[in-house]
This record gives C-alpha cells, structure tokens and sequence, in this order.
C-alpha cells in the first residue's frame, strides 16, 4: 500500500494534561507547523518535573477549509453554475 504524501502543513497543537499550567492552558488555543512546535514542558512550565502535557497531531495547520477547492467534493455546487450559452454560441470578435 502505498503512502499519501506528508503535507507540508502538518501541525500540532498542546493539549494540556491534568493540572496543566497557565502556559500550556493559553498554547492549546495555538496551531503550529510541526516543525516550529514548542518544546514540552513548555519553558514557563510550573510543573517541569511533573508535566502531563502532549502534543495533539493536526493534519493542517489551518482550522477548516477557506476555498473550495480545499474541499474534500471540489468547487461547492455555488460556484458550478449551469452553463448559459446556446450550443454553437460564441463571443463575438471586436474588429
């Protein structure tokens, strides 16, 4: 079986575990590409030696999608309108 491509919008986000700190209270709010992920425990951790805190994996950094053609159908039926020209129609040429 073959493997889809990784997308280069892979992301994750911090889901705060039990008693979590403030830090990681206000990053699980945060999307971020994988790559520029905070570190766990989070630098202003209250709880470094104790922290619970993961990370949730997100297939893109985006919330949902912004375009039509980011939808798993294609265009939305809005944006397919019915053709409006009669057969053998065509522009006409401006001499």
């Amino acid at each position: 079986m073959i493997n889809p491509p990784k997308s280069s919008w892979q992301a994750v986000s911090v889901l705060p575990g039990v008693s979590a700190c403030e830090a990681a209270q206000q990053m699980s709010k945060k999307r971020f590409l994988t790559r520029d992920a905070p570190r766990l425990p989070l630098r202003d951790c209250d709880h470094q030696d104790t922290c619970k805190c993961k990370y949730q994996h997100l297939r893109d950094r985006r919330g949902e999608a912004r375009r039509s053609s980011d939808s798993a159908f294609g265009a939305t039926p809005k944006a397919m309108s019915p053709e409006r020209r009669r057969p053998g129609e065509r522009r006409e040429r401006k001499r």
